[in-house]
Formats: structure tokens, C-alpha cells, sequence
């Protein structure tokens, strides 16, 4: 499978993504500077975390102007999947791929923690190979993952089971105590209404290989690379 990690100004957990995609799971990756257009012989696209701009202005405000933000848009439109990590989610919400925005953390804190999350919601080719109700440990670090929506389209999400990954403790239970930035709903990721269009705050990348602390991060990645499989068979 080949994978098109955009990097835009700023963006830090590119070589991340490629490692793991690469070193780790033995696929096809590329790393492509935002100003490049051309996503023809990718089978999907990942917009990393990191500090796009500077998050000058609003987490993603700016990247969402970058030129391969249009065919980013043209490749989702067409069922590509496309995955938004920490800051590539706000990249998404920015560009209307997902709804919503995130916001500080209610604590105005920066968080790097361990987190669990549980899978939830509807299909979606990135997460269909996790059982439902699963609880998987994934790293954030980010500050601002505070995940917001009015409440009309809070429960355009839920009823549609477009919350995907919803913050837990250990025992799998959505605690306010397991909500580490304040996220409406304890919300971690969502999909687009088609689903293959993932955002979420937590790094499945910095969760590849038990040396770092473990490799529940792998199971969203062996998820869209299973997907492949079978479209192809």
C-alpha cells in the first residue's frame, strides 16, 4: 500500500508516520511538501501532527490554504482515505472535510500523556478491523484537542455513529476524570459521513513499536491496510 504523508511548514510527526508506515509495517510511503498537488498513485493520504505555520492565526487556519489541501479534497471526495492526526484533524475541520473545531484544553495546558481510547461508532476503513467497544492505549500531546461542536451536529455524530474513538479509562468506561483536554462527549475522533475520512487528536504513530510503550496505534494502520487488501482481492 502506498501512503502520502503531507508535510506542511511546521509539521513534525511526518518522519514519525513514515517510520512506523515504513519500518515498522513494511509499506509504501512518501513524504510530499504541501505545495505539491499530484496524489495519483496514492491509496491514501495522512495529514500529520505538528505545528502547521506556527498555528498562527488557529490550529490549521493557514495549512488549509496550502495547495494540496484541493486535492486532498478531490482524493476524499472520491473515497480516498484520508486520516487527520492531532493537527491534521484541526487541518480537516478547518477545510469542512469534518465538522466541528478543537479549541484550547479546558485546562490551558499542553498535555503528552498516555490515553485509552474505545471504538465506537459505524464503519469506516480505518477502524473496521478494531472490535466494537475495544479499548486501545494511544498517546496525545497537543495543546488544543479540546474537540468542539454545537449541539446540533454533537448529535448528528452520535446518532449516525460518526464518534469513533471516544476517551475511556483503563476499563473502558467514558469518565470525565479519562477526558484529558475537555472534548464535548469525551470525543477523540470522528468520521466524515462516507467514513473514509478519519480525524483524530491521539498519535497511533508514536504507538508502533513496544520500545516507546506499546503498539495499539498499528491496529488503525493494519486496519486501512487490511481494507486494501480486499478491495484489491
Amino acid at each position: 500500500m502506498r501512503f502520502a504523508i503531507i508535510r506542511f511548514p511546521g509539521t513534525w510527526s511526518d518522519r514519525d508516520c513514515h517510520h512506523v508506515l515504513t519500518g515498522v509495517l513494511g509499506q509504501n510511503a512518501d513524504i510530499l511538501w504541501h505545495r505539491e498537488t499530484d496524489l495519483s498513485g496514492y491509496d491514501a493520504v495522512v495529514l500529520p501532527g505538528g505545528f502547521s505555520y506556527g498555528d498562527y492565526l488557529r490550529c490549521g487556519a493557514i495549512a488549509r490554504f496550502s495547495p494540496v489541501m484541493e486535492s486532498v479534497t478531490r482524493f476524499a471526495s472520491r473515497g480516498g482515505p484520508v486520516i487527520g492526526i492531532c493537527n491534521g484533524f484541526q487541518v480537516l475541520c478547518e477545510s469542512g472535510l469534518l465538522p466541528g473545531a478543537l479549541m484550547r484544553n479546558e485546562s490551558l495546558q499542553f498535555r503528552c500523556e498516555w490515553t485509552h481510547l474505545r471504538r465506537e461508532g459505524g464503519r469506516t476503513p480505518w477502524a473496521d478491523d478494531i472490535g466494537e467497544g475495544e479499548v486501545l492505549r494511544i498517546p496525545i500531546s497537543h495543546g488544543d484537542g479540546n474537540y468542539f461542536a454545537d449541539e446540533a451536529t454533537l448529535a448528528t455524530l452520535e446518532q449516525s455513529g460518526r464518534v469513533v474513538f471516544r476517551y475511556v479509562d483503563a476499563a473502558g468506561r467514558a469518565t470525565p476524570g479519562a477526558n484529558p483536554n475537555g472534548s464535548a462527549h469525551n470525543i477523540a475522533g470522528i468520521i466524515n459521513a462516507r467514513g473514509n475520512v478519519l480525524g483524530m487528536m491521539p498519535h497511533p504513530e508514536r504507538a508502533g513499536e513496544q520500545l516507546v510503550g506499546g503498539v495499539d496505534g498499528n491496529r488503525i494502520w493494519e486496519s486501512i491496510m487490511k481494507e486494501s487488501l480486499a478491495v484489491v482481492g
